[in-house]
């Protein structure tokens, strides 16, 4: 079921806009999915105080990568 939605009207910085359009259509999103999207992760980290997924997976990722060279740097 989805869930209700509510209309809403609102002003951006044409670039901000445009820009934001682009990626929605570079990864074949509809806008409001790509805005609802951008939404709920910002809210989820100001609500949280965690990292967005993407950083704590490139945080793995180079302490796969550079766990020696950050253990030698440690010492």
């Amino acid at each position: 079921m989805a869930l209700p939605r509510e209309k809403f009207s609102s002003q951006l910085d044409k670039e901000l806009l445009e820009r934001a359009r682009r990626v929605a259509e570079s990864e074949g999103l509809q806008f409001q999915s790509l805005l609802e999207a951008a939404l709920k992760e910002y809210l989820e980290k100001q609500e949280t105080g965690k990292p967005r997924k993407v950083v704590i997976e490139a945080f793995a990722k180079s302490i796969a990568e550079f766990d020696l060279l950050y253990k030698e740097l440690a010492k």
